[in-house]
């Protein structure tokens, strides 16, 4: 198998966040508050073989795809949040802190019958030792669908893409999707989605989607049976890819991004200059 080399020069990269900053981006998807305690481990507790943390100091973040439009908004696109929160302490926090990244929230629901969704994650010496999920699940009903679609239909108009955050937590049902879908189409706007095959969901008539390793095989019904150090030299992960994939060039751009992100601790977020700096010139 020949091993083809895809990459864009920085010079096309300055070129597409240039125009990204001219675009309007509406996320819509599961948001989430990111909740780290962090601190040290000296001894381990009488009570239980485990660690013993000793608080320093915690911090909030915008996750899920809260995180999505935070990164967008590092990259100085314009852009604004769909979905739900309970009415609940977390949520009003949730909304602070995307008010103050210039993230526009105006779509972000709040509704008594759900909980905002918070991940405590306890980190010491820069390594997770537990994280403890408050949430909630259950798919979105028609009268919550229906209210969500409605702030969605009223921006479309002045909007260049879509990106669909699907954490698993009941905003992204086939019936919004479906509704989306349909709008987006009608309008020639760029829908994308980032999956999570925890339910099945008909992906049919999207513009891209972004899959994890785990998710691509999750999606194509398929066996990983195979590892190679070059990804794409692993054939089983091609015909994977292959199944799923459908635009190249985004999709090399959004891993690059991906890469820098997953490799800070905590909920982090990317920027132009890392961006550029990870191309050749």
């Amino acid at each position: 198998m020949v091993v083809k080399h895809t990459t864009i020069s920085v010079e096309r990269v300055r070129k597409l966040l240039a125009a990204a900053r001219k675009a309007r981006v509406l996320v819509v998807g599961d948001v989430m508050l990111d909740h780290f305690i962090w601190g040290g481990v000296s001894r381990i507790s009488p009570e239980a073989p485990v660690p013993v943390v000793e608080f320093e100091r915690e911090s909030f973040m915008p996750g899920g795809a809260a995180n999505v439009a935070r990164n967008l908004a590092a990259l100085e696109v314009p852009t604004e949040l769909f979905g739900m929160i309970g009415q609940d302490e977390n949520g009003r926090r949730l909304m602070e802190l995307l008010g103050g990244q210039n993230i526009n929230c105006g779509g972000l629901l709040a509704n008594a019958t759900r909980h905002t969704s918070v991940k405590t994650r306890i980190v010491a010496h820069q390594q997770q030792v537990v994280r403890i999920d408050r949430e909630t699940r259950d798919g979105l009903d028609a009268r919550l669908t229906g209210r969500l679609l409605a702030e969605i239909k009223s921006k479309l108009p002045k909007t260049d893409a879509v990106i669909i955050g699907d954490y698993g937590k009941g905003v992204i049902t086939q019936p919004l999707l479906n509704e989306i879908k349909s709008l987006c189409r009608a309008r020639g706007i760029w829908l994308s989605l980032d999956p999570k095959p925890v339910h099945r969901l008909n992906l049919a008539g999207l513009s891209l989607i972004t899959p994890n390793r785990k998710e691509a095989f999750e999606l194509a019904n398929l066996a990983d049976e195979t590892r190679c150090a070059h990804p794409l030299a692993d054939k089983n992960l091609m015909l994977a890819a292959e199944r799923l994939l459908n635009e190249l060039r985004p999709a090399v751009l959004s891993n690059h991004a991906a890469g820098i992100v997953v490799g800070k601790v905590g909920t982090a977020t990317t920027s132009p200059a890392e961006l550029l700096k990870g191309f050749r010139r």
